[in-house]
């Protein structure tokens, strides 16, 4: 039986991890450009099904009225350069101003390029990566806004109905 030192162990441990991570996350293909200015609604929607699929969670739909709140929030992160969930309105207010009135949760993020590189971050923070593949939402909107500097701020509404939230 071949000996294999300390840095081989560690090396193929590393390869395993990366390798899971890369089964988690499918690719977008390799014509597509990924940023987010760049993508239609179709390829986002395929990019957060393929993850949620390969995470073992149901499709989701898309919501142009979860995008018009998510477009709020992300606006005024990058107004007031500042991550957060709440930024004198409420995710609350911002969905009910959209049209929207079930259950919400809310992914955000600042400073990712692309969406492979949010939904990454998104997946290795447990609350995101709760929302990201919850089977209680059913539908999702999500949008992107930048600061005067280009620095990019991300927010993913997803939705469902009250009644999955019930004991």
């Amino acid at each position: 039986m071949p000996h294999l030192t300390r840095r081989a162990v560690l090396g193929l441990g590393t390869a395993a991890l990366l390798s899971a991570c890369a089964a988690t996350i499918p690719p977008l293909p390799a014509a597509t450009d990924n940023r987010p200015e760049s993508l239609s609604r179709e390829q986002i929607l395929a990019a957060i099904n393929a993850v949620r699929k390969a995470n073992g969670a149901p499709p989701w739909s898309y919501n142009p009225r979860l995008e018009t709140a998510a477009r709020a929030q992300a606006r005024l992160m990058a107004g007031k350069d500042t991550l957060s969930h709440d930024l004198g309105t409420t995710l609350r207010q911002r969905v009910t101003e959209a049209g929207y009135l079930g259950a919400v949760g809310e992914n955000v993020a600042k400073g990712y390029k692309t969406l492979p590189d949010v939904i990454e971050g998104w997946l290795a923070s447990q609350g995101h990566r709760n929302t990201l593949l919850s089977p209680k939402f059913v539908e999702f909107g999500l949008a992107t806004a930048r600061t005067g500097s280009g620095k990019l701020y991300w927010a993913l509404i997803a939705g469902g109905s009250f009644d999955a939230w019930r004991v």
